[in-house]
């Protein structure tokens, strides 16, 4: 029976595979947090009772003759079960889950029943203009201690950013935890206004936000996406804008279509907003 004292917020997972086949698990790192700080940890190397590719072991450095003697992934699989079964599980990314999921059918033993969480999508809302969100360079920028691609220390680093992303952004675990919203329609356009028979698209805030309706009230159209009909981007964040927009699929759609002469204004709100919704001061590719 678990001690509900001792019982952690969260466990976090991280495998290394041994070839393409993401069952060939050759090591498993748990670790579990409470209140903000590691209360325990599991690692071991994995028999994945299948062929090592070089490539994998280039990236992990486990060869075969590392898990000689060792157990496959079916006589550890209580134990496992045992630490996430029932909990929140973290990973970075879902490979993780996907790995067990698929050693577990390999394995003929029954589905690890647990609440996932990916640490990739809350440091992206945690910390949207980094240029990347993998684990390596997250732990750089917060100061983690980190030794990639060691099962063990890649699940300790991913807690750590949950830990950090929760003290960051006040948001709590439930938060994180709960579905994210999903937008409602847009408003309708008015009909009449300096935006009148512009297609908006909105980067940086939902379709049915703030800025949504500020814009149909000048008479634009709310797309749901950056389509082939778009005629303007509109964004939240101001400019010069981050990474976290640059990369964005809207803003390289736009510059696509931009790149290929189709008349696209990309424009941030604020600076719109300086000419009270008049886009024609931005009609130039990138403006704004």
């Amino acid at each position: 029976m678990r001690d509900a004292a001792t019982e952690p917020d969260f466990v976090v997972i991280d495998v290394e595979t041994a070839c393409a086949r993401v069952s060939s698990i050759c090591q498993i790192g748990i670790v579990g947090f409470r209140d903000g700080r590691e209360v325990f940890s599991y690692e071991t190397l994995l028999d994945p009772c299948d062929e090592f590719h070089a490539v994998n072991t280039r990236i992990h450095g486990i060869a075969a003759h590392h898990v000689a003697g060792q157990p496959n992934f079916a006589q550890v699989h209580a134990i496992v079960d045992g630490h996430l079964a029932g909990r929140i599980t973290v990973a970075h990314s879902y490979f993780d889950k996907g790995a067990l999921h698929a050693a577990c059918l390999v394995h003929d033993r029954p589905s690890i029943e647990t609440r996932w969480l990916d640490s990739v999508r809350v440091a992206r809302l945690a910390w949207p203009d980094l240029e990347n969100h993998r684990l390596g360079g997250l732990a750089r920028y917060l100061g983690i201690a980190h030794r990639h691609h060691d099962a063990l220390s890649d699940a300790r680093a991913a807690g750590w950013v949950i830990v950090k992303a929760i003290d960051h952004t006040g948001l709590s675990l439930a938060d994180w935890m709960a579905p994210p919203r999903q937008p409602g329609p847009p408003p309708p356009a008015a009909a009449d206004g300096p935006l009148r028979g512009e297609r908006i698209a909105i980067l940086g805030e939902p379709r049915d936000g703030p800025l949504a309706h500020q814009l149909a009230a000048r008479g634009g159209t709310i797309m749901a996406a950056m389509g082939l009909t778009t005629t303007m981007l509109v964004i939240a964040a101001a400019a010069p804008f981050p990474p976290s927009i640059t990369n964005a699929t809207a803003y390289r759609r736009a510059m696509k279509a931009i790149a290929a002469g189709r008349s696209v204004t990309i424009v941030s709100a604020a600076a719109l907003r300086r000419t009270g919704f008049d886009p024609r001061p931005f009609r130039s590719p990138g403006a704004g």
